[in-house]
């Protein structure tokens, strides 16, 4: 079974290697990340960890049992019991329950962890997997996002209160 694990220094390659094998399939629903994401991962993986380090941001890889990175699921500007969440899965493993299930296991880490009572994340609008994936996490479409928010493509903001069971 995969595992969801909060990111650290070893799990570097294995990112790597994930972002790269699906940079293609990803930039099909959101932003490419750039050439520069690649070229300097490894010092972007070390803010990542200082951030995260920090207390602002948590970070998570869901990993398969040999080790490679099946999706990735964060958690942004933890403040005030609120946090915003974005994540990604690997095209193979897109469409077969795997990042509901990590979300919906995020939701519990995010209370147990981090103390947070609400969640909030963004999807465009032509993203119907993220919007069914929010859904069936127990998340709630709360209105619209700014395009600023998801590279310049319209949305909407999902929510979920985390002291309610989906």
């Amino acid at each position: 079974m995969p595992e969801l694990k909060q990111l650290n220094a070893g799990h570097a390659p294995a990112v790597l290697a994930f972002e790269l094998a699906n940079r293609a399939y990803f930039a099909a629903s959101v932003s490419d990340r750039g050439d520069d994401f690649y070229h300097h991962f490894a010092d972007r993986h070390s803010a990542l960890l200082a951030e995260q380090e920090a207390g602002v941001c948590a970070f998570y890889v869901l990993v398969a049992e040999e080790g490679s990175v099946l999706g990735r699921f964060n958690l942004y500007d933890l403040e005030d019991g609120a946090a915003d969440l974005g994540y990604r899965v690997a095209q193979h493993v897109a469409g077969r329950g795997v990042a509901t299930a990590a979300v919906r296991e995020l939701c519990r880490l995010s209370t147990v962890r981090h103390g947070l009572r609400t969640l909030r994340a963004a999807t465009a609008l032509a993203n119907a997997a993220s919007q069914k994936v929010l859904t069936k996490a127990g998340f709630v479409s709360v209105g619209p996002a700014d395009p600023a928010d998801l590279g310049g493509k319209p949305g909407t903001w999902y929510q979920r209160d985390l002291t309610l069971r989906p």
